[in-house]
């Protein structure tokens, strides 16, 4: 009896596993980033400061490294500004601007910037990744996450980093791959409805994310039509680094 009770177990525990392993297949859904809405801003400020938002930064971090950043780098898409500040603590020999399209996480982010004394570092500004406030081929690096996903036209915000790139800089993003393991669906989908504040989930946070990004041959698709011609696409269990850098021949 006890026999048949754990080997129905071990069935049913690999059976979820196995699905678990397997990889959703949704129609990319565009999604509302919501972080002009206050409540969404402040949740969205919040919940960046758990464990697992500061493991992704920290690996992010540890990626970048292999690049050697230098220079001046622009991180689009800054949100609460935390990801700024850990390249700024890392790489001390950097000038770095925050660029977010939202008003209220460009507020967010200066103040905790200057609460941590990095603020001659580090500057903050609004602006779109569809028109980049910056003058061509100006920056040695630019890095985005979470924020792929975001971009109304995906096509002109490549090409506009591309644009304000010099000859040899380099791009680098991370974002959900929309054809994740189910699990991380399971597990955001859980998140969603008991864990994250309410302000996310007004906004469909953050499933919306997950459902509005890119799987990676998407992604490598939107590289080939951009001016770049050097690039390369690393998948994860549900993310991906995409990683780029202007001016060069891509290998075949």
């Amino acid at each position: 009896m006890i026999v048949g009770i754990i080997a129905v177990i071990v069935v049913v525990v690999a059976t979820l596993i196995a699905l678990g392993l397997t990889r959703i297949d949704f129609p990319r859904t565009p999604g509302l980033e919501g972080v002009e809405d206050l409540d969404a801003a402040r949740a969205y400020d919040r919940i960046s400061r758990w464990p697992q938002f500061r493991l992704i930064r920290r690996m992010f971090v540890r990626k970048l490294s292999q690049y050697q950043p230098s220079g001046i780098l622009v991180d689009i898409g800054c949100g609460p500004g935390y990801l700024t500040t850990l390249i700024a603590q890392r790489y001390r020999h950097l000038h770095i601007v925050g660029l977010d399209a939202a008003d209220e996480m460009i507020r967010t982010a200066t103040s905790n910037v200057c609460s941590l004394g990095l603020s001659e570092r580090i500057e903050f500004r609004q602006g779109d990744v569809g028109h980049l406030p910056m003058v061509d081929g100006i920056l040695d690096f630019v890095v985005s996450t979470f924020s792929l996903h975001h971009w109304s036209d995906p096509d002109l915000g490549l090409a506009e980093i591309e644009r304000v790139l010099k000859p040899g800089g380099q791009l680098l993003l991370f974002d959900f791959r929309r054809d994740a393991r189910r699990l991380l669906y399971w597990l955001l989908r859980f998140a969603q409805e008991v864990i994250v504040p309410a302000g996310l989930r007004n906004v469909n946070e953050p499933l919306g994310s997950l459902l509005s990004s890119y799987t990676t041959a998407e992604t490598d698709g939107l590289f080939a039509r951009s001016p770049f011609t050097d690039w390369s696409i690393e998948g994860g269990a549900g993310w991906m680094f995409a990683w780029a850098r202007k001016g060069s021949v891509k290998e075949v």
